[in-house]
């Protein structure tokens, strides 16, 4: 990653941390907030227009009508909910693979998924100390286990930042 690049990100999570603080609504206008940083870009980047592919072309996500709509209903659903309780590692998981899958952006996707996942765990209070399993990861839409498979690499993130948290200096 480039030094533009980087500081772009570390823009989107400063921006991130805040919006967590005051407890803000994930929502696409949030991503969008964030994307702006992480393109460079002076306006935030819209949503995208065209189908679009990955995985050299062995996945395709499509547009149609009220498809922020529903991008935005499932992020909120990321939000911890009483009614409805799921644990924060499968909140975040599926908030990352809403990103990864509803594709919103024409660019930098993947990086907006990492975001999510972020502010997810940031609203609850909660920094990881280490991401590395979290950056280096693909995921399959048609591939059933990887959903549980991210939500584990997020618990082993969880608990190593926990057990050096604990660790006497």
């Amino acid at each position: 990653m480039g030094p533009g690049r980087a500081r772009g990100l570390l823009t989107a999570l400063e921006l991130l941390r805040a919006d967590a603080a005051r407890d803000a609504r994930l929502d696409f206008g949030l991503l969008q907030r964030w994307q702006r940083h992480v393109l460079g870009t002076e306006e935030p980047p819209p949503l995208r227009s065209r189908p679009a592919f990955a995985k050299g072309g062995r996945e395709r996500y499509g547009i149609g009508p009220g498809i922020r709509a529903r991008l935005d209903s499932c992020l909120a659903e990321s939000a911890c909910d009483a009614a409805r309780p799921l644990p924060l590692t499968a909140r975040a998981a599926r908030a990352y693979l809403d990103v990864c899958f509803f594709h919103p952006f024409d660019d930098g996707n993947a990086r907006a998924a990492f975001l999510t996942l972020v502010f997810v765990l940031a609203r609850e209070g909660i920094a990881l100390d280490g991401v590395s399993l979290l950056r280096r990861i693909a995921f399959r839409a048609d591939e059933p286990r990887d959903p549980l498979v991210l939500a584990s690499y997020i618990d082993t993130h969880l608990t190593e930042t926990r057990r050096r948290a604990a660790a006497p200096a």
